[in-house]
């Protein structure tokens, strides 16, 4: 079983998080009785969908698969009402708009992350507030959620997003309403796996999709009280979306590629779907620290491409089992650069470096992990090498192509 996989299982098996009540009466009900039911999760930019998350799903979509593994059969819709940089200030000026016209049955609200740097603690407070007695003047049940715990910076100190998630608890308990301490959870896991946690960030703030999952089940065990597990979820179907639409379209496509694929993708889709034409700039790697390949990255977006291909050295990836900091956000921010900042315009794939090699020592195959992890942890698709596969790297490159885009 792979590093991310035993994380994950682990997570769900042996995590207590800390909830006022042990779900929502209501919405279990209609669960139960196959009737539908709608959730809202209004939040800043860890609940919408951004970079950090593969650009193409956040927590709430994973609530929404969470809810139906717990319950076959279930009608459960749950809808993102996430904006980057939004404070409870900003939630309240769009509450009827984004939240209440759906006429939700439930609504999640996950702030402080900019709260804490824009709003003091006592509005914070007053705002949770009011967003409770309007969510119920409409008929919504709510669900307070603590963040993420985050990396410790002069900008957002732990000890005052301590405060800020005691202060929405405090909120909770006043209102008597339900409390859902993601932050807790992310904690528990802190104290257990250093590193397992570190692994669920993006960046120093945004969980990657690996920590969306952990707040999906966190919050799912808070609605119905049930256990799931979304670790053996994978990335979302179809892998490339855009390249699909272009080649139905019959348009070119552009490629920036790492090496040697800067060479094999032109052939490979040629292959696959003849008579299109394939434009590839190549990214260059040779020679390069992952520090110096993220700042190539950071180049990305002012000339995006149709389809980026990573795949970073194995020279240059550190070992799963003991990375050091400077590896995991350099790596980490070649994903982050190499996608769009909000929805995802353009597809992203990584390729493990085991696709060149079959036979790599106990020590590669850790680095194969490491960027296996990563990857899959950013909800990218993945063009790996199977266990006893000794095909040539084209041949799993032009199979992997065929799978995805249906090519002949």
């Amino acid at each position: 079983m792979r590093y991310g996989l035993r994380i994950l299982t682990a997570m769900v098996l042996n995590l207590v998080v800390a909830t006022a009540g042990a779900a929502e009466p209501r919405i279990v009900e209609k669960l139960a009785a196959h009737r539908p039911v709608k959730i809202v999760c209004v939040g800043d930019s860890v609940t919408g969908v951004y970079y950090h998350t593969g650009g193409r799903r956040a927590y709430p979509e994973m609530l929404q698969l969470a809810l139906k593994q717990a319950w076959p059969g279930a009608e459960a819709t749950v809808v993102n009402a996430g904006i980057s940089g939004n404070t409870t200030v900003d939630a309240l000026k769009r509450l009827d708009r984004d939240v209440l016209s759906h006429a939700p049955d439930l609504v999640t609200v996950m702030f402080a992350l900019n709260d804490m740097v824009r709003v003091p603690l006592a509005d914070f407070e007053a705002n949770l507030v009011e967003i409770i007695r309007r969510c119920r003047a409409a008929g919504a049940e709510v669900l307070l959620c603590t963040p993420n715990s985050v990396i410790d910076t002069p900008h957002r100190p732990v000890s005052r997003l301590v405060e800020y998630c005691d202060g929405t608890k405090r909120v909770a308990e006043r209102q008597q309403a339900s409390v859902c301490d993601v932050y807790a959870a992310y904690e528990a896991l802190r104290t257990r796996d250093p590193l397992a946690w570190r692994l669920l960030l993006s960046d120093e703030i945004h969980p990657n999709m690996d920590g969306h999952k952990l707040t999906a089940q966190t919050i799912c065990r808070s609605t119905i009280d049930r256990e799931v597990s979304l670790a053996s979820t994978g990335p979302p179907l179809p892998a490339m979306p855009k390249l699909q639409v272009l080649v139905a379209e019959g348009k070119p496509l552009r490629v920036l590629a790492m090496p040697p694929y800067d060479k094999l993708i032109k052939p490979a889709l040629e292959a696959v779907i003849p008579a299109t034409k394939v434009e590839v700039r190549s990214w260059p790697t040779a020679d390069q620290s992952l520090a110096q390949l993220e700042q190539a990255a950071k180049q990305v977006r002012s000339a995006p491409p149709d389809l980026v291909l990573v795949a970073v050295p194995l020279s240059v990836t550190p070992d799963v089992q003991s990375p050091p900091e400077e590896a995991i956000r350099a790596y980490r921010w070649v994903l982050n650069w190499s996608l769009s900042f909000g929805l995802q315009q353009w597809d992203v794939v990584g390729i493990a470096p085991s696709v060149l090699r079959a036979d790599l020592t106990p020590e590669e195959k850790r680095r194969d992990d490491f960027a296996r992890r990563m990857i899959r942890a950013q909800d990218l698709s993945l063009i790996a090498r199977q266990d006893n596969d000794t095909s040539p790297s084209e041949q799993i490159l032009q199979s992997w192509l065929r799978d995805q885009l249906g090519g002949k």
